[in-house]
């Protein structure tokens, strides 16, 4: 009987929240966009859309063709001979990157991230972009105010462009 509870409670729980149940089965959760927004942002920008960034034009997430498993690998190891950084602490010393160590690399090592991060930040980041990120089009006002959150002025040329003039809501 104790088995049946917490599926049942889960289900509840998915049917009262419909953006909660889309995390749960996705992997697109509020910690995945937490991850994404630390080691992540700056360079793909909110929108995952690419853009300048301090290693050089980071690429769209949005138009990435890579799976899962290969977008984990490229956070995880990084891009040899660009400027996207590795995020594991050990890549290229104690775990080898794309079959490499460091030894191997002849001066083309991929930069190390500012902040490293866990494998299960690794795994979350990569269910974000392929569950969030990837095939979208435009960024719009929803996945703005998900983002920066419902009163951000940040949002308000999504708000315009979707025909809400309305600003955002200032506290």
């Amino acid at each position: 009987m104790r088995n049946l509870v917490l599926p049942v409670v889960l289900a509840g729980l998915a049917l009262a929240s419909p953006s909660w149940a889309q995390s749960a089965r996705t992997g697109g959760g509020d910690g995945d966009l937490s991850v994404f927004k630390k080691a992540c942002s700056g360079c793909h920008k909110w929108h995952g859309g690419g853009g300048g960034g301090y290693g050089g034009d980071a690429l769209s997430l949005r138009k990435t063709e890579l799976d899962k498993d290969q977008v984990a690998e490229v956070v995880r190891c990084g891009r040899p001979g660009t400027g996207m950084p590795y995020h594991l602490r050990g890549a290229y010393d104690t775990v080898k990157c794309y079959d490499s160590l460091k030894a191997d690399m002849a001066g083309n090592m991929p930069p190390e991230a500012a902040a490293f991060l866990r494998p299960a930040e690794i795994d979350a980041v990569a269910g974000y972009v392929v569950t969030q990120l990837k095939g979208k089009g435009e960024p719009n006002l929803e996945e703005c105010t998900t983002f920066f959150g419902a009163t951000s002025r940040a949002c308000d040329i999504y708000r315009k462009k979707e025909g809400s003039d309305a600003p955002a809501v200032s506290h």
